[in-house]
C-alpha cells in the first residue's frame, strides 16, 4: 500500500470526505474507458505518483502546500493530503486519467483530469470539501466551470479553506502592498489600458490586473474596456509590481463582475 496512512484524525476526516463525495461529484467529464493506473504515492492534494513512475499533476485546483524543508505547511495541506489518500484506498490506489491538452506542466509533471472507478473526479471532490481552491489554466480548461462550482459549494458553506479570513475577499485599497500568494481581491476599475502584451485592469489602491493578449480569445464576449468604472472581483497569485501588486488572470472564472455596476 502507498506510503504511511495518516493520524486517527484525518482518518475520520477522509472517511467523511468520501461519503460526501458521490455521485454528485462524479459529472465533471467522463473518464472514458482507457487504461486503469495505480498510485505508489500521494505528495500532496494535487500530485501524486504512478506505478509507473510518471508524476501526476491533477487539473483544476490547487491544494495547500506540505511541509517542505524550513517551509511550514499551509493551513488544510495535510487534510487535504490525507483526504486524497483517502478516496484512493478505498478504491484499491486505482484511477483512470484522461489527458489535458496540454500535457505537461514546466516541471514536467503530466497534466490530466483523473477520476475513481466509480467515476468519482478526484479534482471536484478535494474542491467540494474546501481542500483546494479551483484553478483554471489554459488550455486544460474544459471541465473548469464544473471545478468552479465545485469550489462554490464549500464556499457556500464555509468548508476548509473558506472558514479562513485568508481566503475571503479583500478591498483593493486594503491589500498590503507586501501580499503575496493567493487572494481574492474585490475594488473598482479605475484605469484600462492596453500595451503590446496585456490588458490591464488597474484598481484603485495599488492592484493592476493583466491579462496576456494571448489569453484574450478565452475573455470573447466580456466588454474590458466597459469595465473602467465599475467593481469587480479578482482571484489569483499575487506579486510584487513596481511598487505595487500584480494579479494574472488568464481565464475569465478568475474575474467576477457582477459585484457592482458602473459609478455615477
Amino acid at each position: 500500500m502507498p506510503g504511511v496512512l495518516p493520524t486517527k484524525r484525518a482518518l475520520l476526516v477522509g472517511a467523511l470526505f468520501v461519503c460526501l463525495a458521490g455521485n454528485a461529484l462524479a459529472d465533471c467529464g467522463t473518464p472514458g474507458v482507457g487504461r486503469i493506473w495505480h498510485v505508489q504515492k500521494v505528495f500532496d492534494g494535487d500530485t501524486v505518483l504512478l506505478d509507473s513512475g510518471v508524476h501526476l499533476r491533477l487539473i483544476g485546483l490547487d491544494a495547500p502546500e506540505v511541509a517542505h524543508r524550513e517551509q511550514a505547511a499551509q493551513p488544510y495541506a495535510e487534510a487535504a493530503k490525507s483526504a486524497l489518500q483517502h478516496l484512493l484506498a478505498g478504491q484499491g490506489w486505482r484511477l483512470r486519467l484522461r489527458y489535458g491538452r496540454e500535457h505537461h506542466d514546466r516541471y514536467g509533471r503530466t497534466l490530466a483530469h483523473a477520476y475513481l472507478p466509480d467515476g468519482t473526479n478526484l479534482s471536484a471532490a478535494l474542491l467540494r470539501r474546501g481542500l483546494a481552491t479551483a484553478l483554471a489554466v489554459p488550455p486544460n480548461v474544459s471541465e473548469a466551470a464544473c471545478y468552479q462550482r465545485a469550489e462554490n459549494m464549500a464556499r457556500q458553506h464555509d468548508e476548509g479553506l473558506w472558514s479562513l479570513p485568508r481566503y475571503r475577499p479583500v478591498a483593493s485599497t486594503a491589500l498590503p502592498k507586501n501580499a503575496r500568494g493567493f487572494h481574492i481581491v474585490r475594488g473598482r476599475v479605475a484605469h484600462v489600458g492596453f500595451s503590446r502584451r496585456a490588458v490591464w485592469l488597474d484598481l484603485e489602491g495599488h492592484v493592476a490586473v493583466r491579462i496576456d493578449r494571448r489569453d484574450l480569445g478565452y475573455f470573447r464576449g466580456i466588454d474590458l474596456r466597459g469595465l473602467r468604472g465599475r467593481v469587480i472581483t479578482v482571484r489569483g497569485w499575487v506579486h510584487g509590481d513596481h511598487g505595487g501588486t500584480r494579479v494574472s488572470v488568464r481565464y475569465p472564472l478568475a474575474l467576477d463582475l457582477k459585484a457592482g455596476a458602473a459609478a455615477d
